[in-house]
Parts: C-alpha cells; sequence; structure tokens
C-alpha cells in the first residue's frame, strides 16, 4: 500500500556506485521508514466512510499496519 511518493524521485540509483554513495543510500532508507510511520498513522485514524472511500477493506488495512516500519 505504498501511496507516497518514491525515493526515486531524490535518487537515481543508476548514477549509484561504490561505497561513496552508502551515507545517502541511508539517508534515503530513513526518509522512506518514516513515510510509513507517517502513513501508516494516517491508515489508523480512518473511519470505515474514508476506508470504504479509498478502496481499502478492513482487512487490507489490518495487514498493513501489522508490517513492521521497513517492510
Amino acid at each position: 500500500m505504498e501511496r507516497t511518493l518514491s525515493s526515486d524521485l531524490f535518487f537515481d540509483h543508476s548514477q549509484a556506485t561504490g561505497s561513496s554513495t552508502l551515507p545517502l543510500r541511508m539517508f534515503t532508507s530513513v526518509l522512506q521508514w518514516q513515510r510509513r510511520i507517517v502513513s501508516r498513522r494516517q491508515l489508523a485514524r480512518l473511519d470505515s466512510r474514508l476506508l470504504a472511500d479509498a478502496g481499502i477493506s478492513e482487512a487490507q488495512r489490518q495487514t498493513e499496519l501489522s508490517k513492521p516500519f521497513w517492510r
């Protein structure tokens, strides 16, 4: 349920080579983790009407909320 902006907008993976990109890769990972945390908190606050409007079932919501932030 990744409906946020992709980290590809911030970082071109085809240009990355070597260990010099490690800090940048770590930074983009942290950004992605933060976006997941925020979006899952927002998902947890939606009521059934808003879930239906978004086309998300309660089972899909529970599946998404049960994931750790790194997945």
